[in-house]
């Protein structure tokens, strides 16, 4: 490559970092004089790259946005980055775009890439390997996404066609819930959130007058609409998604006694699984004190199995009292059963 060509993409490399360069900083760099800087300028400007000259005392040039993107010059930890990057975003499901983006996206990174830097990727691409599965993907429509994510950032109210889901799957869901009902509603969107592989959006549905969340892989469309509105006080939009997950109807509504803090307990159960509240006066599960006195919280799970809850109730390490369902007490009964049998080396029944 050419001494010019290659102070040409130099430059071009420099502007993509950011901010504003002045000339006499640009002919430092590229070791030329400020005369020469300007050519090079003209030859990218003659490339459709959208170079913006900013005149007067600290003026200087700046890449402006364009009607394309420019050609990516990425360094060694940059394009390892973005590959890498993409490859998760798959893995998690929380790639935002419909389809084969994401890969398509990959592949035009490693074409662009010289051999040199693609074997060292491909090395590290090649003997990655998950410890978890890959998550069902639920990635929300760009054309979707993108209006969500302008109203909130401008507190502007959002018009959506949602399609609704079936109860307690995560969809429409929040306080007062209206299950997955479907149809037009109209928002205040507090925020946007991205859990456990879905986006959800999260504000007051005005049709209902209650807060609300909504998984984008199920509105069908969005278009921001005129006015504002002010974001209300309290919670953030990942405590009001994970609340509202955790207090979606299911057939079974748990509730339990366990001691310690409510930080303690929050530590160990996901947000989106229980609502943890610290009792207050509460001083041992039969109020008989003793040396073990301390706090306790009551947590609230909603589930549509119980099977699961005796394993998890004893991984807290904590004592517990189970208040609700009856059914509960004897499935926590018979783990207990099966761990002494299993301490005192008894073979299971048959």
């Amino acid at each position: 490559m050419s001494r010019p060509v290659s102070r040409v993409l130099t430059l071009l490399e420099l502007l993509q970092s950011g901010g504003l360069r002045t000339v006499a900083e640009l002919a430092d760099r590229l070791g030329v004089g400020e005369r020469t800087v300007r050519r090079y300028v003209d030859h990218l400007v003659d490339l459709d790259v959208p170079v913006e000259s900013v005149r007067g005392r600290y003026g200087g040039y700046r890449l402006a946005p364009g009607h394309r993107m420019p050609p990516l010059m990425l360094s060694d930890d940059e394009a390892l980055a973005v590959l890498l990057g993409l490859v998760a975003g798959r893995r998690t499901g929380i790639t935002a775009a419909a389809g084969t983006a994401g890969e398509t996206a990959a592949a035009k990174v490693r074409r662009v890439l010289p051999e040199r830097l693609r074997r060292r990727l491909d090395a590290v691409l090649d003997s990655l390997t998950f410890t978890t599965a890959p998550a069902e993907s639920a990635a929300p429509d760009t054309a979707v996404l993108l209006p969500v994510a302008d109203a909130v950032r401008h507190h502007r109210p959002l018009a959506i066609r949602y399609t609704g889901g079936r109860r307690g799957s995560g969809g429409g869901s929040g306080s007062g819930s209206g299950g997955g009902r479907g149809g037009e509603r109209t928002l205040y969107p507090y925020g946007l959130v991205a859990h456990a592989g879905r986006w959800y959006v999260t504000g007051r549905d005005l049709s209902v007058g209650a807060d609300r969340t909504f998984r984008l892989d199920r509105v069908a469309g969005a278009r921001v609409l005129p006015g504002t509105f002010e974001p209300p006080p309290g919670p953030g939009p990942a405590e009001r998604v994970l609340t509202a997950l955790a207090t979606t109807p299911y057939r079974h509504e748990v509730t339990v006694r366990v001691r310690g803090t409510a930080e303690e307990i929050r530590a160990l159960l996901p947000g989106s699984v229980a609502i943890v509240a610290a009792e207050t006066g509460g001083d041992g599960a039969s109020g008989s004190g003793g040396p073990n006195d301390g706090p306790w919280c009551r947590v609230e799970i909603r589930a549509e199995r119980l099977d699961w809850l005796p394993g998890l109730l004893a991984s807290l390490d904590r004592p517990f009292v189970v208040e609700r369902p009856d059914e509960l007490r004897g499935l926590v009964a018979d783990l207990a059963g099966r761990l002494m049998d299993a301490a005192r080396g008894t073979p299971p029944d048959g």
